[in-house]
């Protein structure tokens, strides 16, 4: 069972108000958002931004895609914050609000999933339901290897298994030397992007975040990502106990259907779910949100909030 966390955060640096900064701002100072609080905390010398929605039930922790930002969960956050659950968003190392250091050895998945352990500890979170999308679906694989105890249940959106790795190689390669031998075109492009006045939406504003980094962040990222451990190996995979609901899609070279539905025949009792395209989740959220909520109501039973799956939906329209 999930303990509460009540703990005060290292750093609050905003509350409910007014839509946030730019995506991808180096700094929280002054950062407001819809029924939000933005905090810090520091691990292992960096400072971590994370984004807390809703209080009092189990605990919920989504991690962004890569060179995305909280914005990308953040519609998420608030439907199930509003249906009970206490939903904590980090941005991971070199990414939306969090530090971003050059060094493309701290940019590890094996190091993200760190990270992610780290935060419970500063929120004093016991157990966590554990999810992210894409880069943040497999730092939670990686969370459940390297701390089982710490994971209820996982919440894996478009996971990226060795039958991907090919094609991502393919993309990131040519866009790190792009990014490295190009760095003044690079360098201009996203200063430009920099200044351009954000949407108010939030996955729309996240992207707008990728393309305002500097360069060398960006090629640190990517350099961390390929070099590192994708996923946890095949065994480690069929090992993992926590109930898991996975989401994957079709048409998609990079979170190929197949990875989601082998790492469904791997994980014993696991539940698999086909989007209808990558952007359904963030763009007609309704049934997916649905699917997700049902999940998560399976997961806690009689310990999880008592309102009824379908009244989130039809309350948020």
């Amino acid at each position: 069972m999930l303990r509460p966390t009540s703990a005060p955060p290292s750093k609050v640096t905003s509350t409910a108000g007014t839509p946030g900064p730019p995506a991808g701002a180096s700094s929280v100072d002054g950062y407001t958002g819809d029924a939000m609080t933005v905090r810090t905390f520091h691990h292992e010398g960096y400072a971590l931004a994370y984004e807390v929605h809703g209080s009092g039930g189990p605990t919920v922790v989504l991690t962004n895609g890569l060179l995305l930002d909280a914005g990308v969960n953040r519609q998420l956050a608030r439907s199930l914050s509003a249906h009970g659950f206490h939903v904590v968003l980090l941005d991971l190392l070199g990414h939306g609000a969090s530090d971003k250091p050059h060094h493309a050895t701290q940019y590890r998945m094996d190091r993200y999933a760190r990270q992610v352990l780290a935060l419970l500890d500063e929120i004093e979170v016991r157990q966590a339901v554990v999810g992210g999308v894409s880069l943040g679906a497999n730092v939670a694989l990686h969370v459940a290897v390297q701390a089982p105890t710490r994971v209820r249940a996982l919440l894996v959106e478009m996971p990226v298994l060795e039958w991907a790795t090919p094609a991502a190689a393919s993309l990131f390669v040519p866009l790190l030397l792009a990014v490295r031998f190009a760095r003044p075109l690079f360098g201009f492009a996203t200063s430009v992007v920099r200044r351009l006045p954000r949407t108010g939406v939030d996955p729309l504003d996240s992207v707008l975040g990728t393309l305002s980094m500097e360069p060398e962040t960006i090629a640190a990222v990517l350099h961390g990502i390929l070099v590192g451990p994708v996923a946890p190996e095949i065994e480690e995979r069929c090992a993992i106990t926590a109930p898991t609901l996975i989401i994957g899609h079709e048409s998609d070279m990079i979170h190929p259907f197949s990875d989601a539905e082998n790492l469904a025949q791997q994980i014993p009792g696991s539940r698999l779910v086909q989007a209808q395209s990558m952007f359904e989740l963030r763009l007609t959220p309704d049934r997916l949100t649905l699917e997700i909520v049902r999940f998560l109501h399976d997961v806690f039973g009689a310990h999880g909030p008592e309102r009824e799956p379908q009244r989130i939906v039809n309350e948020l329209r």
